[in-house]
């Protein structure tokens, strides 16, 4: 690293610490980028995306992917475009991960507490999102608060106020809310199955096994953006009340590590659900992938009690023609079946 970049850092005297801090930054977001691509081919290979709370999480599968790469691009930059730009993308990306861990929180909530269905709420769900954290992150453009900040470019040191507005004082209301959603699901997935609400009706046992069955792939994403925002916030918590000012080098460092790692922890966790692990096995892939290379189609007929004719059953809805050669054979042999039988 240069010389010039190195005095860019007003972290720490010691300009290693901000090499150390960038380096475990950029370390873990290609461990989160990897995940995110992880997550985004098997959602692809075995077409989960046809179902809507694989879709959630395929979004927000991608907002961690955008996070990624920002954290990735982190570096200690002079002041101008590119930084205003990482910092930019930084905010944006960073926004639309928290939007979509609480979007899937509010969705749990309704699922489970409220028992509303929500798939009619996927379009409200994306414009909220994403035109939310494009706008959160145009704010700053206004009066040029994007800069360097330290290990890496944000708001510029000093604009305290812009910082605590822009992110913090929003991360923290929303951290209470998911917190607030997280216990009340929790309470009630595990506690339903346990209150006697009279005779027993194997309609709503069948509904509650559903509806388990439904949240379960969604309800640890909240929980693991919670726990990876822990050390962030104290981080800027001991930034903000400290009485010396001064950043604490452990506290930078677990920021560091922590923040970009969304991605990556959301792709173990997907990858050690039951489901998605029966799949990945060498044959299913290779199959799954020839079948999307392909496009093969596997048909399964139904045969017509009435005409005889052959209708698919198959994904795709694709129907074989039977060839004209055929038709011609079986159209006279039908004939001079239906003649015998009138002569007996």
């Amino acid at each position: 690293m240069a010389n010039g970049d190195d005095m860019n850092c007003t972290l720490f005297d010691e300009q290693g610490k901000c090499t150390a801090v960038v380096a475990v930054k950029k370390s873990m977001a290609s461990f989160s980028l990897v995940g995110c691509i992880f997550m985004m081919v098997v959602i692809w290979l075995f077409s989960k995306y046809k179902l809507f709370v694989q879709r959630l999480i395929l979004y927000l599968t991608i907002a961690a992917f955008f996070s990624s790469i920002g954290h990735l691009l982190a570096a200690i930059k002079p002041e101008g475009p590119v930084c205003s730009f990482e910092a930019f993308w930084l905010t944006f990306s960073d926004w639309a991960v928290l939007l979509w861990v609480l979007i899937i929180t509010v969705n749990l909530f309704l699922n489970a507490v409220r028992m509303v269905q929500t798939e009619g709420y996927e379009l409200l769900y994306s414009a909220v999102a994403w035109l939310v954290s494009l706008f959160m992150a145009c704010l700053p453009f206004i009066g040029n608060h994007y800069g360097p900040a330290g290990a890496w470019c944000w708001i510029q040191e000093g604009d305290d106020g812009w910082r605590f507005g822009i992110w913090y004082i929003p991360l923290f209301i929303f951290i209470a809310i998911l917190f607030t959603f997280y216990l009340i699901i929790i309470y009630k997935v595990n506690h339903q199955d346990s209150t006697w609400l009279g005779p027993y009706n194997p309609d709503t046992d069948r509904q509650r096994q559903m509806l388990k069955e439904y949240i379960r792939p969604l309800k640890v994403y909240p929980l693991i953006y919670l726990l990876l925002s822990i050390f962030p916030l104290i981080n800027r918590l001991q930034n903000a009340f400290s009485a010396s000012g001064e950043p604490v080098f452990a506290l930078v460092l677990l920021h560091a590590a922590s923040s970009p790692l969304q991605g990556f922890v959301n792709a173990v966790v997907y990858g050690l659900d039951p489901e998605t692990r029966s799949r990945l096995t060498w044959l299913q892939i290779k199959v799954s992938f020839i079948k999307k290379m392909n496009r093969t189609v596997i048909n399964e007929y139904k045969v017509d009690a009435q005409d005889g004719s052959q209708r698919d059953g198959g994904q795709d809805g694709h129907v074989d023609e039977p060839a004209p050669e055929d038709n011609k054979d079986e159209q006279p042999t039908r004939k001079r079946s239906t003649e015998g039988e009138s002569h007996c």
